[in-house]
């Protein structure tokens, strides 16, 4: 007898993105769904085996995920802010380490 398994999605679920040399990173929804690729893939009604895992694999090496998905939070933090704020990103500019941001 199989169990009914709660498809909904919300933005506290985690998600796990892998890269392709192992590397496992566990993500909030929300950061995930920064991207419209990942959005996509995680849909519940899109039947995509993504979805049902919670798994996204990105064809990168993990430092490249890693920079990629810590972009994608810095984005979702400060989605919310208003015009008049400041948003810190020299701050986030400074932690990308120069041998890689061509590849970024």
């Amino acid at each position: 007898m199989t169990e009914d398994i709660d498809m909904r999605a919300n933005d506290t679920d985690w998600i796990r993105v892998t890269s392709t040399d192992g590397f496992s990173y566990i993500v909030k929804r929300k950061v995930a769904n920064v991207s419209g690729t990942m959005k996509n893939m995680l849909d519940t009604e899109s039947n995509y085996a993504e979805a049902i895992t919670r798994t996204c694999p990105v064809m990168q090496r993990g430092i490249i995920v890693e920079k990629m998905l810590e972009y994608m939070a810095f984005r979702a933090h400060y989605e919310t802010v208003g015009p008049k704020e400041d948003i810190p990103v020299h701050e986030f500019m400074e932690r990308l380490p120069p041998e890689i941001v061509l590849e970024l």
